[in-house]
């Protein structure tokens, strides 16, 4: 099934939605495409149905498609889900795209894998957490969800709205993933512009669940 054409929805521009849509812009005018290192780490654990929550380009949800996963794609980057829907529908990959405002967004199904890379910290923190809750209780009984956020440590600044945004605690995901089955938790550095620093930590944690409980 292609791409779903959906009436895109208004959500209110950010400067983190401003940043990253003309980063998007310079990537697709690039044809810079490629999976990102969280985003190869995610990928051999998603199965089935999957949510791509804050999906960007969409380069992970297109991956998961190819691999036999059926995906439903959210950003707030108009730009991002156009180049996805197009994408999408030249491979004919069952991937329903659709712009929106993640901050309030109510997800109605539940999903074999669960993906947010990069996203949560862009909120305030009682709305990451409200929005990271949301997720975890859309993951089916044995299914997996994969977190990536930045945390205490990062010190370049620039694309975050200043006021709102969240730098976890470094303890902060694996204390919400209390009972969970965590199958990986990894820390990570990158440089970033002005000898600065992104902190990262990625982990992967299975609903624990049983497999077909109601």
């Amino acid at each position: 099934m292609p791409a779903a054409a959906e009436k895109p929805t208004v959500t209110p521009a950010t400067d983190s939605i401003r940043f990253f849509d003309a980063q998007f812009q310079r990537q697709v005018l690039a044809s810079d495409l490629k999976l990102n290192p969280f985003e190869e780490q995610a990928l051999p654990y998603l199965h089935g149905r999957v949510l791509d929550y804050g999906c960007g380009l969409g380069n992970l949800a297109i991956a998961a498609a190819r691999q036999g996963c059926s995906v439903v794609a959210l950003d707030a980057s108009r730009t991002a889900i156009e180049h996805l829907r197009q994408a999408a529908q030249a491979e004919a990959l069952p991937i329903q795209a659709s712009e929106a405002d993640l901050r309030t967004h109510a997800v109605h199904e539940d999903f074999d894998a669960v993906v947010c890379i990069g996203l949560l910290m862009f909120f305030d923190c009682p709305t990451a957490f409200a929005q990271l809750r949301n997720l975890q209780a859309h993951v089916r009984p044995g299914g997996v969800a994969v977190i990536n956020v930045l945390v205490d440590g990062t010190t370049y600044m620039d694309m975050f709205d200043p006021s709102a945004h969240c730098l976890f605690a470094r303890d902060e995901l694996p204390k919400r993933f209390g009972g969970w089955e965590i199958l990986r938790c990894d820390f990570q550095d990158f440089p970033a512009p002005g000898e600065k620093v992104k902190a990262f930590v990625t982990i992967v944690a299975r609903n624990p669940g049983e497999r077909g409980a109601a």
